[in-house]
């Protein structure tokens, strides 16, 4: 089911020439702050009342840029304008459709440095974190692109004697993509061209914390000349435009990745059936983890210190799949401990645009309060070992925080943190690992550090979650390769970046013809 596909590489910043062209990409973008972007509905510019103030969450008292606040009147004129467009774009086909992506992906490409300057500055992502987060969307522009192409052939039937039979697949009508702010271009980008690239049309409710990197998405379209209305760029607040857009009866489907209590909200709204409504509504959902790796008593320990701390710090551990939990054997606990703790106090946190740090801020003053709360709670129910605050200075720094010796049914452990605290637990042996890891009602990521054959070969029956890595960290999945999709609470295991993730998008159309 694949087409030839590559992921982009990621940047070499160790290169002088791209620290160059990065901090050029950032001048640029430092120059461009302020402005004022329009929702976008129907191709035409439409302002509101109201702005979104978009704030550099390593400098609370730089301002981004603002954007339109819509409310739920411009959220039905978006949907009349995605219906009024569908009608047309659905005859689109496959193939031409797919161009525009592949446009898409070759205006990411020429402008790459300046949309990760935009993420470093707006969503507090490092360097190498915005490079990735933009390679990724890229990635996604060209992998469902060419997924189309495999679709348009539509589905294999059976030969029937006496008749011409065939399947194909059809779009489904207006859809309601609401994206989030940890990866404000690559889930934006795959979220939104998933449901175009089949022949939908689409309103684009970004988060309200990156709505300039959604802004500069949406001129993209604009730009490579995308019919008017196919996509719609809509600013707003969640419990109002959001749940407008989930609750009319002429969305056909929702694409949503967030909190699980929003996800769950959402899905409730959609199953709710309202007037004029006419099929069932889809929801595509991805909504979170309490991410485990477990490092059993064979394991390279030093490998496995170094992918826990990846894991559980990298963009301040506000990825879904970040490791939240490190369950280790109790041979080598001890030894484990030290070499997390030795590899994650070496970290640097500082401003996102500095080449030289390993940790930027969290998103914003509610996320900090909300990560300082728990580890409130961290403190009487495990050994703080590192870190355990909020560091001062024009940002919402927390430093990197690690408690051990937290058992299964400690809070720390239960619910999602999203944000740079690490909870390690002692396993008696590797059964106990995966009943310890398998002890959420989450079902993401997880990782097995082992050299045992045997006990690899257990986790991948037992490990109960939608993504698991062996001998490696539990984040960075791949467009292609890793399909992307949790298990439980985690969402509707969907699988991004998977090759038959089209087919939520979608719907089969049989055809039978009787031979005279």
């Amino acid at each position: 089911m694949f087409l030839q596909f590559e992921n982009q590489k990621l940047i070499d910043f160790s290169l002088q020439e791209n620290r160059k062209a990065m901090q050029e990409a950032l001048n640029q973008v430092n120059a461009q702050m302020g402005r004022h972007y329009p929702a976008i509905i129907g191709g035409k510019k439409r302002d509101a009342s109201e702005r979104i103030v978009s704030i550099n969450p390593s400098n609370i008292d730089e301002v981004i840029g603002t954007c339109a606040k819509a409310d739920s009147k411009m959220a039905q004129e978006a949907i009349d304008a995605a219906s009024g467009a569908f009608e047309s774009w659905k005859r689109v086909p496959p193939e031409e459709r797919a161009n525009y992506l592949f446009k898409a992906a070759e205006v990411m490409k020429e402008r790459r440095f300046e949309f990760s300057a935009w993420i470093v500055m707006e969503a507090g992502k490092t360097w190498k974190e915005a490079d990735a987060d933009t390679a990724e969307a890229i990635d996604f522009l060209e992998f469902y692109g060419k997924q189309m192409l495999y679709y348009a052939k539509g589905m294999p039937v059976s030969k029937v004697p006496g008749e011409e039979n065939e399947c194909f697949y059809i779009p489904i009508g207006v859809g309601a993509v609401i994206s989030p702010w940890n990866f404000p271009l690559a889930i934006l980008t795959g979220t939104t061209v998933c449901g175009v690239v089949a022949g939908n049309t689409v309103v684009v409710k970004p988060a309200s914390n990156t709505p300039v990197i959604a802004a500069k998405f949406a001129e993209i379209w604009q730009e490579i000349g995308l019919p008017d209305g196919v996509i719609n760029f809509l600013p707003g607040p969640g419990d109002s435009v959001g749940d407008y857009l989930t609750s009319s009866p002429e969305t056909g489907f929702i694409n949503f990745t967030g909190s699980k209590d929003v996800g769950l909200r959402i899905n409730k709204l959609a199953a709710e059936i309202v007037p004029g409504q006419k099929r069932i509504k889809r929801v595509v959902a991805e909504l979170g983890g309490k991410n485990a790796i477990i490092v059993d008593k064979s394991a390279n320990l030093d490998a496995a210190a170094e992918g826990i701390v990846t894991s559980a710090f990298g963009y301040q551990g506000q990825k879904c799949s970040a490791c939240s939990r490190a369950i280790i054997h109790k041979d080598v606990y001890d030894e484990m401990v030290e070499r997390i703790v030795a590899k994650a106090e070496k970290l640097k946190v500082g401003p996102a645009k500095d080449y030289e740090s390993d940790m930027g801020p969290v998103i914003d003053e509610k996320a900090l309060n909300k990560i300082c709360r728990y580890i409130e709670i961290g403190k009487s129910e495990g050994k703080l070992i590192l870190g355990g605050k909020a560091l001062e200075g024009s940002g919402y720094f927390i430093e990197p925080t690690i408690f051990e010796g937290v058992k299964s049914d400690a809070v720390i452990a239960k619910e999602e943190i999203f944000g740079p605290v690490l909870a390690i637990m002692k396993a008696e042996d590797f059964d106990d690992a995966l009943n310890i890891a398998n002890d959420t009602d989450y079902g993401l990521s997880g990782s097995v550090y082992a050299a045992d054959r045997e006990k690899l070969n257990k986790a991948r029956e037992d490990f109960n979650v939608g993504n698991l890595y062996f001998n490696r960290k539990c984040t960075g999945a791949l467009v292609g390769g890793h399909p992307f999709g949790g298990f439980n609470m985690s969402g509707t295991d969907s699988k991004a970046g998977g090759a038959d993730y089209l087919l939520h998008f979608m719907q089969a159309k049989a055809v039978s013809e009787k031979i005279m």
